[in-house]
């Protein structure tokens, strides 16, 4: 079975860009390319400018790690740990000191409005808390590129403005960010730039705004 094909786009530098479907499409399996998570089976992935779809196993995680964050569906936080613990997890493999990883840790805890609860375990938090949590966590490697995979579909409208206020600053930042979906509450939002539209693993349309 073939998960994408014949799937060929642009995202430029800076853009917020939705790969939009039904389940099945295809949107995910594209978003894990293009966050470097997964390599095609066949046909060519560029990141930054660089191809990353032959880089052997171990430089693609480190590509991974150093400029790209993504925020998973599921939030995949680690329960038995504090909400810093799990912020500072992809740090953990890298050159940063401790102390700077947590100051780092820290500040985007205290932009997200969740300085107070660096200590909870998340399984103490709210289902918003812990997407605050998540973007904190693929914020702090600092990266270029943030990819995000159905970051409503646990939320309530209020908690999902709240998310789309967060992409709005980091858009503003010159982040490129990258969401696949099918809430209208996401696509139809002024931040996106551009709509991808998959059906049956094929790309069908483009929308640039």
């Amino acid at each position: 079975m073939v998960a994408v094909r014949g799937v060929s786009l642009e995202i430029r530098g800076g853009e917020v860009a939705v790969l939009r479907g039904p389940s099945g499409s295809g949107k995910t399996t594209l978003l894990t390319l293009i966050g470097c998570a997964a390599r095609p089976t066949s046909g060519r992935v560029f990141v930054l400018g660089r191809e990353v779809s032959r880089l052997p196993e171990r430089f693609l995680t480190r590509f991974r790690r150093e400029h790209v964050g993504i925020i998973f569906q599921q939030f995949n936080l680690i329960p038995e740990l504090s909400v810093l613990q799990n912020v500072v997890v992809p740090l953990v493999p890298t050159p940063t000191r401790p102390e700077e990883a947590e100051e780092r840790a820290m500040e985007l805890l205290e932009r997200l409005g969740l300085e107070h609860r660096h200590h909870f375990r998340v399984r103490e938090l709210s289902g918003g808390e812990m997407q605050r949590v998540a973007i904190a966590r693929a914020l702090v490697n600092q990266p270029e590129v943030i990819i995000a995979d159905e970051p409503t579909a646990h939320l309530d409208s209020s908690l999902a403005g709240d998310f789309l206020e967060i992409m709005q600053q980091l858009q503003n930042e010159g982040k490129t960010i990258v969401i696949a979906t099918h809430d209208p509450l996401v696509y139809e939002h002024e931040l996106v730039d551009v709509v991808f539209d998959m059906r049956d693993g094929r790309l069908v349309e483009v929308e640039r705004r």
